[in-house]
């Protein structure tokens, strides 16, 4: 049933679902170096037609399915060399890159290579979680072996790229984060808020450029629909509203790249690995919407 959904050719592909199972830094729950291939499996489940966008993108879009190997084991510093480097050659040829993780770290490798690839002062970051991530390290919880490249600083080193921030969902975060955030000039949505139109025309009017990367880290939304990551925080985006700002982003910005992270799974229900595959292909279908016959 997979062969309906991926493609066997990785060069000649559209779109490159690239999974990173990777979880070293991460700092309560663990199992997000598991959410890429459980993602994956749950692609099967969804129904090819694509009812927002009433088309059958799977049926017109080459996909490939991508596990980056060896990534498991290694330390911070060198998982985000080799994130860098391996998403650099998908860049290059011009594929749009979807990435499943694994833990929120991995973002630092993703901006790296987008920093190499495009000017980061043209591009917007669209950050959907729960906490700000602007750690300049992970210090100050982490006495053993801090580094700069945990998940609670991966955001961090974007704006340090020259990357624009929008940040969504916000609902936890230390005091100095707060001031990095005002010296970085970080628009921050903080929830639980009202959602509403003047609030969605509010966070896209944040939104200075035309290209926009999304990060979407799963505890950005409620945990009642994505209760499986490795810190949850009551009062997230709604299911309904996390679908709107999506489909405001992609009609009406450049979307040049995504990724879903900190999906961990466990054992008792599949609800938030199922979630992230539908993220994943609303997100797809509605970038390549003007393949439609």
């Amino acid at each position: 049933m997979a062969e309906q959904w991926f493609s066997t050719d990785k060069k000649h592909v559209d779109v490159v679902l690239l999974g990173i199972p990777y979880d070293r830094t991460s700092s309560f729950g663990k199992g997000a170096d598991k959410g890429p291939e459980a993602i994956l499996k749950c692609f099967p489940q969804l129904e090819l037609y694509e009812r927002f966008t009433k088309w059958r993108p799977s049926e017109h879009l080459k996909i490939a399915q991508v596990i980056l190997p060896g990534i498991a084991g290694m330390e911070p510093p060198e998982m985000v060399k080799e994130i860098s480097s391996q998403l650099s050659h998908y860049l290059k040829d011009n594929k749009f890159v979807l990435v499943l993780g694994g833990e929120h770290s991995i973002g630092t490798g993703i901006f790296d290579a987008w920093s190499k690839h495009t000017k980061p002062h043209e591009v917007t970051i669209l950050q959907i979680d729960a906490h700000m991530d602007l750690r300049p390290d992970d210090s100050d919880y982490n006495e053993l072996n801090p580094t700069k490249y945990a998940h609670s600083c991966v955001m961090r080193r974007a704006v340090e790229h020259g990357f624009h921030l929008v940040q969504v969902g916000i609902r936890a975060y230390a005091d100095f984060e707060l001031e990095a955030a005002h010296h970085h000039k970080v628009k921050v949505f903080e929830w639980p808020r009202k959602e509403d139109e003047h609030l969605l025309k509010a966070i896209m009017e944040s939104i200075h450029t035309k290209h926009v990367y999304i990060t979407l880290d799963v505890d950005g939304i409620d945990p009642s629909h994505m209760p499986a990551t490795g810190t949850p925080v009551q009062g997230g985006l709604s299911w309904l509203f996390t679908l709107e700002l999506l489909n405001a982003l992609f009609t009406h910005k450049d979307i040049i790249g995504a990724d879903i992270v900190e999906v961990a799974p466990r054992t008792q229900d599949q609800l938030t690995e199922f979630g992230a595959a539908q993220l994943a292909y609303f997100m797809i279908a509605h970038k390549f919407q003007h393949h439609k016959k």
